[in-house]
């Protein structure tokens, strides 16, 4: 399956940001993929690394189900990305600016990360994920 750096990104934040599908977000994954969020400390209630799809699967659905009590859904019109792509084919860097509509306050926050994704087959078979880790309370 050849998919694109681009199709590879947006099916992974489709399925992980905008909807909160572990099921999908692992599917993005090869069976051996790794999915590593390097700053976040011991502990924390997002997943620092998980390996193999099933980890992933079942421990950010976990997380999304603790998340979905509360937290506010990304705007997609007001979030934007740019996508580097680098002289191995199977590596690309996203910068992404994730923008969370205001609540009462009418402030809307804003989200910055990084990710580098290694990819083996049209999957990731890598995702490092990179940002502020104070963000995920």
């Amino acid at each position: 399956m050849s998919r694109t750096p681009q199709e590879i990104f947006e099916s992974c934040v489709y399925a992980g940001t905008m909807t909160r599908n572990a099921d999908a977000l692992a599917e993005n994954f090869t069976a051996d993929g790794v999915f590593e969020a390097p700053l976040m400390p011991a502990g924390a209630t997002f997943p620092r690394r998980l390996v193999g799809r099933e980890e992933i699967r079942s421990a950010m659905a976990a997380y999304y189900e603790q998340q979905a009590k509360g937290n506010r859904s990304p705007n997609p019109e007001k979030s934007a990305y740019v996508l580097h792509t680098t002289s191995d084919p199977d590596v690309f860097i996203v910068e992404i600016d994730v923008v969370f509509d205001g609540e009462g306050d009418g402030d809307d926050v804003t989200v910055s990360l990084v990710q580098i994704f290694r990819v083996r087959d049209g999957k990731i078979a890598r995702l490092r994920d990179y940002f502020t880790p104070e963000l995920m309370g």
